[in-house]
């Protein structure tokens, strides 16, 4: 979502709301002020539970402690964020 620009700011607070409007469970955000517009408008719009962390290791050390067989995730950012880390770690797979 980097490459969004100008519209980064809406962009973020527009995931929010779809994760909401989709019954999304829990919402985990990694980074600095992107993360928290994010976690701010999920919340805001019916996520019940949300996680703010700051790096891709610490995501996937969180969700490795709480995810159980038939969950569902779904690892949404830009190639900047480099979130594929944490698919790689949750998978095993490169």
């Amino acid at each position: 979502m980097l490459e969004l620009g100008d519209e980064a700011v809406e962009g973020h607070h527009k995931v929010g709301r779809m994760a909401a409007a989709n019954g999304v469970d829990l919402l985990v955000a990694v980074g600095g002020d992107m993360a928290k517009r994010l976690d701010l408008s999920a919340g805001a719009a019916g996520v019940p539970d949300i996680a703010l962390v700051g790096d891709n290791a610490t995501a996937a050390t969180y969700l490795e402690s709480i995810l159980r067989p038939g969950d569902v995730v779904l690892v949404k950012a830009s190639r900047g964020g480099q979130l594929r880390q944490i698919a790689q770690a949750l998978t095993g797979r490169p």
